[in-house]
């Protein structure tokens, strides 16, 4: 005879039911996370185009403004998708993989893998435009190398006789300027981290280690069940984010690694100012029409075109304080600066620039043609580095400068307060943010977009070591569109 069921007693709840419940509701979680910080990001992305909009001195919007905000829009709503990823594939990683019942907390069917995946592309997408921005950004400024040398005298004998003495007037060399020029080409594409160690390193953690395994459905490792049938289930949101977790950790070791060698040992951002200084070669850099960064590089001794010796003493002198120091103003030593320029000062600049003769593929000095453009090219350099050292002298009182520092507003929202109309403005910079013109001021982009390079590829081919190799292939296409 049945037992009586009694009513008060609460039937237990269907598993199945609870697990499926929990999925929905972490889908949940991330679908309104995501779409929260989407709309957030939104305002940075208007911020970054007004800035945008001020340092080009854009007088109304235009496609052009709408193309830029798209594009920041597009690098913020990458940033977004890839903070939500990661930690959702991390969440999996680290508490779903620590529970005894581990096959029922992960997803349960194809379907709530491709809602995370497809995550997964869009963040790897977004990045990619964002690189590619940043890549014309880079590919697209200006740069002069303002020359602070003056032709200097020297006596030489001529054929009259022994005793007497013509003093001529000794060429100023171009060597100096083409070793600066070719010191920066090679800092276009320095990175904090080291690309191929990044790649070593995290296929030895995945394969050597053998910290793949925790990438299988399976509560236990596959090396502890040799009598499994067939190849294991991997789980693509818990590969995801132990290929993720690993890259980023890795690379941001490297990059503490690099801070303190910077300090220790060697930092060629800072180097770069030195080597400016002691070729007494001026750097002026033009990100946007009407906002750039200034390296003052200026000799404190008036010449650098000198022998050894006198260089020696050079050094010596201002190692002993016994000559002036090496900054923009008197007595000070900050070297470096951002600078919004008037639109008066920038219209002078682009009419001396448009007397540059522009020729595309190799020219030769044989074509009189060819002779004739180089004149007007040497023409127009003479006349730009004039005007250049000129304005740094203050000598055009319609196209002067003053010197400032930044608010601390000024410096988080990455915008200027102040309108260059009348007089640009030299921003103090002792942080050397010119390094934002180079791959070394966005190592974050380009190493998250590695980081989902390297997961887009496994995820598609499910082979680490393939990954690897396509990433680091990858590596050398993006080195060399960097270079200018």
């Amino acid at each position: 005879m049945d037992a009586p069921s009694n009513p008060n007693v609460s039937t237990p709840p269907d598993p199945t039911t609870t697990v499926k419940d929990a999925h929905m509701y972490e889908a949940y979680v991330v679908d309104t996370a995501a779409g929260a910080l989407v709309g957030l990001v939104a305002l940075l992305s208007v911020l970054k185009t007004a800035s945008w909009q001020r340092r080009t001195a854009s007088a109304a919007p235009d496609l052009r403004i709408v193309w830029t905000f798209l594009l920041f829009y597009a690098g913020d709503v990458a940033n977004v998708l890839v903070l939500v990823t990661v930690a959702t594939g991390l969440y999996c990683l680290t508490i779903h993989k620590g529970l005894q019942q581990v096959p029922a907390f992960l997803p349960l069917n194809p379907q709530e893998d491709k809602h995370f995946v497809t995550y997964v592309v869009c963040a790897f997408a977004l990045k990619a435009v964002q690189l590619l921005h940043q890549l014309m950004v880079q590919l697209s400024v200006d740069v002069f190398f303002i020359d602070w040398e003056k032709p200097r005298t020297a006596a030489s004998r001529t054929a009259a006789g022994a005793a007497h003495q013509k003093r001529d007037l000794l060429p100023v060399s171009i060597w100096r300027t083409y070793f600066v020029a070719n010191e920066w080409n090679e800092l276009q594409t320095v990175r904090k981290i080291r690309p191929t160690f990044q790649i070593l390193a995290v296929l030895f953690f995945l394969k050597a280690l053998g910290f793949w395994e925790y990438t299988v459905r399976e509560p236990w490792p596959p090396s502890e069940c040799p009598q499994q049938e067939g190849p294991p289930s991997y789980s693509p949101t818990v590969r995801f984010g132990l290929a993720a977790t690993l890259w980023l950790g890795i690379g941001l070791v490297q990059v503490i690694f690099t801070v303190f060698y910077e300090i220790c040992v060697e930092d060629k951002i800072r180097h770069f100012v030195d080597l400016c200084s002691m070729s007494n070669i001026s750097v002026l850099l033009l990100a946007q029409r009407c906002f750039g960064y200034y390296i003052h590089g200026r000799s404190v001794h008036g010449h650098a075109d000198t022998n050894m010796e006198e260089m020696n003493n050079n050094l010596r002198r201002e190692a002993e304080s016994l000559c002036g120091q090496r900054g923009l103003l008197p007595s000070t030593e900050i070297q470096t600066f951002q600078v919004a320029l008037s639109t008066r000062l920038r219209s002078q600049y682009d009419r001396i620039r448009e007397s540059f003769a522009t020729r595309y593929g190799p020219a030769r000095l044989t074509d009189p043609g060819s002779v004739s453009r180089w004149e007007q090219n040497i023409r127009a350099y003479h006349a730009m580095n004039f005007f250049l050292a000129s304005i740094i002298d203050h000598v055009h009182p319609d196209m002067d400068y003053y010197v400032r520092d930044k608010l601390a507003l000024e410096r988080i929202m990455g915008v200027e307060f102040l309108e260059p109309i009348e007089k640009s403005i030299f921003y103090n910079d002792k942080a050397h943010s010119f390094s934002d013109a180079l791959f070394y001021g966005h190592e974050s982009t380009l190493l998250s977009f590695d980081a989902f390079f390297f997961c887009v590829v496994d995820l598609a081919c499910r082979n680490f070591v393939l990954a690897g190799l396509l990433t680091y292939s990858e590596r050398f296409a993006v080195f060399s569109g960097g270079r200018t």
